[in-house]
């Protein structure tokens, strides 16, 4: 059976004055869904790359990206664009958060670039996130009136808030202390399990990969285990 996501012998070379550096070379990799999935190695080793690739962030030079069944390399724009805002949820290590926007209106915005919800599907939805997250009391707040934890927690629920069937996570624990960053992973494992979203995450930490249940480690731009 073919996975949620399947990456087949891609690779992606980036312009470097008159040289060209790969950043990933012929990497092949299928996730299943619903998997809770780490892409792990050390800083360079090609991890933000892949996931890039993943969420139609960035093409290949060579090799195929399946997402749903769907293959992205030569979609345009706009059949992109809908494919990352109603299937794919995104959560950043520095957040991303509107800084003007309070935590409420931070989840609300993809739901008000879809279009698709009334004002009282539409603040149902929100508030349901606020709760998951555990941040009702908190919802009035801006970013810049939470702490680094509350503030990833709003990330998570912006990027739920769609019915996502993939959320991709750029090391979602790199700027939070190792007591914060645990319990952002417990959530995300707790959501994975209760909800059947696929998590696929990069990171260098020991004890977030612990926690994976699938762990692709890379090294040099190649899956190596």
């Amino acid at each position: 059976m073919s996975g949620i996501v399947e990456l087949t012998k891609v690779t992606k070379d980036y312009p470097l004055g008159k040289l060209s550096v790969r950043a990933i070379d012929a990497v092949s990799i299928s996730i299943g869904k619903g998997e809770f999935t780490a892409i792990a190695g050390p800083s360079g080793s090609g991890k933000t790359t892949i996931l890039n690739m993943i969420g139609c962030m960035d093409v290949p030079t060579t090799g195929t990206v399946s997402i749903d069944g769907t293959i992205t390399n030569n979609l345009y724009d706009h059949a992109l664009t809908e494919l990352r805002l109603n299937r794919i949820g995104f959560i950043f290590q520095s957040f991303n958060l509107i800084n003007v926007l309070d935590a409420y209106q931070n989840i609300e915005f993809p739901l008000l670039l879809q279009g698709t919800l009334s004002g009282k599907a539409r603040k149902a939805r929100v508030n349901e996130m606020l709760e998951k997250v555990g941040l009702t009391k908190q919802s009035g707040q801006r970013p810049n009136e939470l702490s680094g934890g509350q503030r990833q927690r709003v990330a998570i629920a912006r990027a739920l808030v769609t019915n996502p069937a993939i959320v991709l996570a750029d090391e979602p624990t790199a700027n939070l202390d190792s007591t914060t960053g645990t319990a952002i992973v417990e959530l995300m494992r707790d959501l994975n399990k209760n909800e059947g979203i696929t998590f696929i995450f990069s990171t260098h930490d020991p004890k977030v990969m612990d926690r994976a249940t699938r762990l692709v480690m890379v090294a040099d731009g190649r899956v190596v285990e």
